[in-house]
């Protein structure tokens, strides 16, 4: 039964960390952690990581203040050199939560495998960038804990930093992307977008038609307005990116600039300098954003200023971007899933501002163009699909698993659960049957390809953009034009840790709470409407009757 998920022989091992050979593997992938202002870093001073858990970097070299606070999420907090392009990772922990130096060694190698043996392989090579487990002295890491901590948002300090294993992940800046054919006199403009969940679900165990109708996006937000996580919602929707269509690509990407949330970061030379720093940060400023951008699009200052310029910026910048989102052909396997269910189901989210417009000047609503499969969008698309069944359908397979390790629990590990995530994890992933034959291992194969999908919903796209020199002929990179100038580009994706076993009764529990809130209080507005509507005319038959 459970033959097809026993683990080939495989041991996880700690890569070498040094920027010379980042550098030197340059050639291959859009975006290395080891340059700095057009040269390779070869740095005979920079510490190197031994192939095992008990030997790291020299006490010697690392100086708290040559690093900076970068930016946190849930489970990790990011520091970045304040010159070569490199980031360290750390864990984060609730104060009440221990771990050994091995558990938080093992957790960060399996980042390190997911991504390099599963993600990599459906989004292509030069699209992931899987970083290396480094140890660092805990002098160093408890200092620099200290000296970042006042540049926290209040919001992410219910977890603490993980200062006591001295482990982390060293990855490439993607925020400072330098290359010797690009302007050094010029800084790096990079976009962060997190698109969040591109499809509609198709599966015959959703059991609220709303669903099917309305994106979890544009429906969550409701409950987190209501909640007080954000003040306004949102008029982003990620089906809209994710159509194709220019003109609806245009109007998400508006919207994400009126409404950032979390959903998108700019970063100036690796300074952020629009985005939502904090649930309570006011919205930001479009006249200081096009003031920060008009170098990039309008370096001849052929525009002065006001709010005629600040449009003009933002539109090239909505432009551009969509120009780099719809290109790409960087082979990866995420071809392989085409064969699965496909979108199905309305190609719109009815929520959406964009359709709704439409809709009140009667006017159809354009196709999805669809996107080019080359492009990370569609690969993206494409691995969020593997959920199959929705939560729905999803979380009695779950249920079906549990019972099984309640009964044998020593099988965790030869399940996979935890790791490790190899070749033959991945290969186990392509199976898209859908026909339920009973066995724990059908079910575990569900369950498997529901926390990758939820892994590419809650991805971050990072675009590097960076003028052209008049001689960059020669430069092999990408190319995406704007009005006065042109951009070589690299995409690459971030936040890409598998999604936790345990979260499933989790998601499920907040599926139903976002869905019935929803219900709730959108259809409870609709009646109330209609009620006021049958009343009014309910009154007047009454009183034309009595006359």
């Amino acid at each position: 039964m459970l033959g097809a998920w026993l683990p080939a022989a495989s041991a996880c091992e700690c890569g070498r960390l040094g920027l010379a050979e980042a550098a030197a593997d340059r050639s291959s992938s859009p975006v290395g952690c080891g340059w700095f202002l057009g040269e390779p870093v070869a740095l005979s001073s920079w510490p190197r990581e031994a192939p095992g858990p008990h030997r790291g970097m020299d006490e010697g070299k690392m100086d708290e203040n040559e690093w900076g606070y970068h930016g946190e999420g849930n489970k990790s907090l990011v520091v970045a050199h304040a010159q070569r392009c490199v980031v360290l990772r750390f864990l984060k922990f609730p104060p009440n939560r221990k771990k050994t130096s091995e558990e938080i060694f093992q957790h960060l190698q399996n980042i390190v495998d997911f991504g390099k043996n599963v993600m990599k392989e459906f989004l292509g090579e030069n699209y992931v960038h899987c970083g290396e487990v480094v140890q660092l002295p805990l002098d160093f890491v408890k200092q620099l804990c200290l000296k970042i901590q006042c540049e926290r948002p209040e919001s992410r300090c219910d977890k603490d930093l993980d200062t006591l294993s001295g482990y982390a992940l060293c990855l490439p800046n993607l925020a400072r992307l330098q290359t010797y054919h690009f302007a050094e006199h010029r800084p790096i403009l990079c976009v962060e977008i997190k698109p969040k969940c591109g499809f509609i679900p198709f599966s015959s165990d959703v059991t609220h038609e709303m669903k099917h109708k309305v994106c979890r996006y544009c429906m969550h937000q409701h409950l987190k307005v209501a909640t007080g996580k954000w003040k306004q919602i949102s008029k982003y929707c990620p089906l809209d990116l994710y159509s194709g269509n220019k003109q609806r690509m245009y109007f998400a990407l508006k919207s994400l600039l009126q409404e950032a949330q979390n959903n998108l970061k700019i970063f100036k030379n690796g300074e952020l300098i629009y985005g939502c720093k904090d649930a309570r940060s006011p919205v930001a400023d479009w006249s200081e954003l096009a003031h920060h951008l008009k170098p990039f699009f309008f370096p001849s200052n052929g525009l002065a200023s006001g709010p005629h310029c600040t449009r003009a910026v933002i539109r090239e910048l909505v432009r551009v971007i969509t120009r780099v989102l719809l290109s790409g052909s960087d082979k990866g396997r995420a071809g392989a899933l085409r064969s699965g269910p496909g979108l199905r189901g309305p190609p719109i989210c009815e929520a959406s501002p964009f359709s709704r417009s439409l809709r009140c000047q009667g006017k159809n609503t354009p196709e999805r163009s669809g996107l080019p499969k080359g492009c990370l969008l569609y690969k993206t698309l494409q691995v969020q699909m593997l959920d199959l069944l929705d939560i729905e359908g999803l979380y009695p397979l779950y249920r079906r698993v549990e019972r099984y390790l309640e009964e044998f629990p020593e099988e965790r590990k030869t399940l996979q659960i935890d790791g490790p995530y190899d070749e033959a994890f991945y290969q186990r992933l392509l199976d898209l049957s859908t026909e339920d034959d009973g066995t724990v291992a059908f079910a575990l194969t569900k369950v498997q390809q529901y926390r990758v999908a939820m892994t590419a919903k809650d991805c971050s796209i990072m675009i590097a953009l960076s003028p052209c020199l008049q001689d960059a002929s020669s430069d092999q990179r990408p190319i995406v034009p704007s009005s006065r100038s042109r951009f070589a580009f690299s995409v690459s994706v971030l936040d890409l840790d598998l999604k936790p076993y345990e979260s499933i009764p989790h998601q499920y529990k907040l599926d139903g709470k976002i869905v019935n809130y929803y219900l709730k209080t959108v259809h409870a507005k609709d009646a109330t409407v209609m009620s006021t509507r049958f009343k009014e005319s309910e009154d007047c038959t009454l009183v034309l009757h009595k006359v």
